[in-house]
């Protein structure tokens, strides 16, 4: 449950090195398009889990009840303790000349059930927090860029309908999309819509190695990934539709994957490199782009599915209707990079074992 500290820690080992090693000083500049800033996340900096009316996520729980999970045992009880010392954060952010903030907003911490049933329901002392730390980094000359999903789902919604193994996730997203523009779309040009969705789903309902922990393999992931890209899509429609003329904003998904290459240059390793980059990156990116799945994507999940039996492919279809919903909802494209990875071609796994990596047949 990383934070701004291993932000910082990187940034300082990478100036350490660079003035150790004695080389030339690289008179070479970044063009002033670029900008460099830090990034962060409600559930692994904020703490203050249940601070300020604040309701309950499923990180939260997952990370109370399943501490062996968590190699430090950590828990968002605490985190960096940024909910009390966000003016310490923000100082140091400007100690590093950053030139813009990523940060998220917690939906609990909005909407403390995750439901928008009116002004009622709707945490001011929440609200108040996100809008003046908002407006201190703008006084500091500091862009906010803002998530509205970074993994932490309100609780009250995975007990009540499954979480975003339901469609119905997919139009509360919306709706809390919605308020969150109307709040701080004064101070936020901006924003993300949900953070590293492969995350979401695989992670949290496909493996179940993070919260909410369902363990479908092959069969959550998917449903989850199409849930997760109609929230994605509708939220964008709202901001086009309603916000954008006004606050002219940018809107994107952000996605995270590992780079492939090929383990040698046969064929077969070439096709498993792209397999890999496809179901990665472009199980979430291509409907986004082009409005569907993959080819290789629907393929494989098909031939795995009718393998096992099935009279349908585990990949659930889009209508007609949500590919043009999803199609084209991005104003910038977006990665989350961490390392590149070698892919080799491998034999077909047995049909009576089921996993999105099974699906993806490769060696990695």
């Amino acid at each position: 449950m990383g934070g701004l500290q291993e932000v910082l820690l990187v940034l300082f080992l990478q100036g350490l090195l660079g003035s150790s090693i004695g080389q030339e000083i690289n008179n070479r500049f970044f063009p002033d398009s670029l900008k460099i800033g830090v990034a962060s996340a409600a559930p692994q900096i904020e703490g203050g889990w249940n601070q300020g009316s604040k309701g309950v996520t499923i990180w939260d729980t997952f990370a109370m009840s399943h501490a062996n999970l968590i190699i430090d045992r950590s828990t968002p009880e605490a985190a960096c303790n940024s909910y009390n010392k966000w003016r310490e954060d923000l100082a140091i952010i400007k100690g590093l000349n950053s030139q813009f903030y990523s940060l998220s907003i917690a939906w609990a911490r909005i909407l403390p059930t995750g439901y928008y049933n009116g002004t009622d329901s709707i945490n001011e002392r929440g609200v108040t927090y996100y809008k003046t730390i908002l407006k201190a980094l703008i006084k500091k000359g500091i862009e906010p860029m803002v998530t509205l999903y970074h993994w932490d789902l309100p609780d009250q919604l995975q007990d009540d309908f499954g979480g975003w193994l339901s469609p119905k996730a997919a139009d509360l997203f919306a709706e809390y999309a919605r308020l969150c523009y109307k709040l701080f779309g004064d101070e936020v040009k901006w924003w993300i819509t949900i953070n590293e969705p492969k995350q979401v789903c695989e992670a949290g309902y496909g493996g179940g190695g993070f919260a909410p922990g369902i363990v479908k393999p092959g069969v959550g992931n998917y449903i989850c990934a199409k849930n997760v890209l109609l929230a994605h899509a509708k939220a964008y429609r709202i901001y086009d539709e309603e916000f954008r003329a006004t606050n002219k904003g940018k809107v994107a998904m952000v996605i995270d994957t590992p780079w492939f290459e090929p383990g040698s240059q046969s064929p077969d390793d070439v096709a498993a490199a792209e397999r890999a980059r496809l179901f990665m990156y472009g199980l979430y990116g291509h409907p986004i782009y082009y409005g569907d799945w993959p080819e290789i994507v629907k393929d494989r999940v098909a031939l795995r599915s009718y393998g096992e039996g099935l009279e349908v492919s585990r990949l659930p279809e889009f209508t007609p209707e949500e590919k043009k919903l999803i199609k084209g909802t991005s104003d910038y494209l977006t990665i989350n990079y961490y390392a590149t990875h070698m892919a080799n071609a491998t034999g077909e796994a047995p049909f009576d074992r089921r996993s999105f990596y099974d699906d993806m047949n490769i060696i990695e």
